[in-house]
């Protein structure tokens, strides 16, 4: 470079400073050149801006209610049934029971019925068939003060009054719980056996274990009650899915309002 710089001064017989101003000037054409032969920059990409009316659970393809033909699932004003359970059919929630997050009751093809300050826990599964092979009922019915545990499924069962069944249990078709009885987690009954009242049974299949105490049988019903209890904390906080307040907050804005 210095050889050519000096070789252009003699040529030119130009003065240092002269040199210097033409040289920068040749340097920044140069760079000039060199920038305009680049490819251009990428464009920016755009954002696509969501509206703020836009409900985004609203998209989630869940009905908490489900009707099916002329059945349409039936809830007590005081009972709690969690917004992402699905109610689904032939099926009744009675006055003070609760149905917690997760639980599918599918009455397609029969009835289902939950009693009064019954509870059916999480991921709970209630299901009923068109006819019992035992020749007993095809209903699943879960009477009064009967505490469902979280992952239970009944199928065509009959529950009665005061009955407690552990979690991750499973009753098939035709069986049937007496009044004060309790099934411990994890047991199956099998079609059409009968656990009579005042015993407990466990395991797989289900067996007598031994038969419950008095007191055993008094708190039953307390823990029933204990989770109605909570499940109205539940309640008093949960706001059933409306859209209403859209239009609401849109009326507001164009009128003006302030509130």
């Amino acid at each position: 470079m210095a050889t050519i710089s000096r070789l252009t001064q003699k040529t030119l017989r130009l003065t240092p400073t002269t040199f210097k101003s033409l040289l920068r000037y040749l340097t920044s054409t140069a760079a000039a050149a060199a920038v305009d032969h680049r490819p251009p920059p990428p464009l920016p990409k755009r954002e696509i801006e969501e509206s703020p009316d836009r409900l985004k659970w609203d998209y989630r393809g869940q009905r908490r209610i489900i009707p099916l033909g002329q059945w349409n699932p039936k809830i007590a004003v005081d009972a709690y049934v969690a917004p992402n359970v699905v109610l689904a059919g032939q099926v009744t929630v009675w006055d003070g029971a609760s149905v917690w997050n997760g639980a599918v009751l599918r009455g397609d093809l029969n009835k289902i019925s939950v009693g009064f300050c019954s509870n059916v826990q999480e991921k709970s599964v209630l299901h009923a068939a068109w006819s019992s092979p035992t020749g007993l009922p095809a209903e699943t019915t879960v009477d009064r003060f009967v505490t469902v545990g979280a992952y239970t499924l009944l199928r065509s069962c009959t529950i009665e009054p005061e009955c407690i069944i552990g979690q991750h249990s499973i009753l098939m078709e035709g069986s049937l719980m007496e009044t004060h009885s309790i099934l411990e987690a994890g047991s199956v009954v099998p079609p059409g056996r009968r656990i009579p009242t005042g015993e407990l049974w466990a395991g797989n299949p289900a067996r007598f274990v031994r038969t419950l105490t008095h007191e055993e049988t008094l708190e039953i019903p307390k823990l029933a009650v204990a989770i109605n209890d909570l499940s109205k904390a539940h309640f008093f906080e949960f706001l059933p899915y409306s859209t209403v307040y859209l239009e609401v907050e849109k009326l507001k804005k164009k009128l003006g309002i302030n509130i």
